[in-house]
């Protein structure tokens, strides 16, 4: 099997060993929110998809993100095309019960860009769960590649262009650049001044801290 077919059947498959985790992530979050579908859902950086997926799914989602928007909506959500760490007054302005993360806290570009989203996520919601992949964890998990978090940028840019673990290997230099200096991950020290009032949770694979979440429950 090609390396680059292997990451399809270990990551990203509905069978996967990722998808199971995912689904593992989504009945903790249900688990540790018990009127989760009776909750309006702030979801920044999410995709509507993903939560027809889960075992409970909230009463409303609004789906903030910088990718293109679906064209059709389901009648409990509702998109917006914006910036997580610049939400417009639009949004700014309103509150949910939950604001919801997943995956996103290392893609908005450093650390006063997370700041300013941890900020929106303590302001519109009395209630959050912010997840990213730890730092710390050997793997490297968007390129499923060991170390590479601690390589050298020019480094980091050739393992994006031909680790064949990677989504799209072989892309330009230009594309591989723009993702690595775009993915930049957390650690345990800077969750915890980021989200000063949540209980930072640890998600463990093998015994080792594989992502952190941010949880604030009251």
């Amino acid at each position: 099997m090609p390396l680059h077919s292997l990451r399809f059947h270990l990551v990203d498959s509905p069978t996967s060993y990722g998808a199971k985790r995912r689904a593992l992530r989504a009945a903790w979050l249900s688990d540790t929110f018990p009127d989760l579908a009776q909750m309006t859902v702030l979801d920044l950086g999410g995709r509507v998809s993903s939560w027809t997926q889960v075992p409970v799914r909230p009463a409303r989602v609004h789906v903030v993100n910088l990718e293109p928007l679906p064209t059709e909506l389901p009648d409990w959500a509702e998109a917006d095309h914006a910036d997580a760490c610049e939400l417009p007054a639009s949004i700014a302005s309103r509150r949910y019960d939950l604001v919801f993360s997943n995956s996103v806290l290392e893609h908005v570009g450093g650390h006063e860009q997370r700041r300013r989203m941890a900020e929106a996520v303590s302001t519109l919601a009395p209630r959050y769960w912010v997840q990213t992949p730890y730092r710390y964890f050997p793997i490297e998990p968007h390129w499923v590649a060991p170390g590479m978090q601690f390589l050298p940028v020019a480094a980091r840019v050739a393992v994006a262009r031909k680790w064949p673990l990677a989504y799209t290997p072989g892309k330009s230099w230009e594309l591989a650049m723009k993702q690595v200096l775009t993915t930049e991950l957390v650690g345990k020290a800077e969750m915890r001044y980021l989200f000063p009032d949540a209980e930072i949770r640890s998600e463990r694979l093998l015994g080792m801290t594989k992502s952190l979440i941010a949880v604030r429950t009251v």
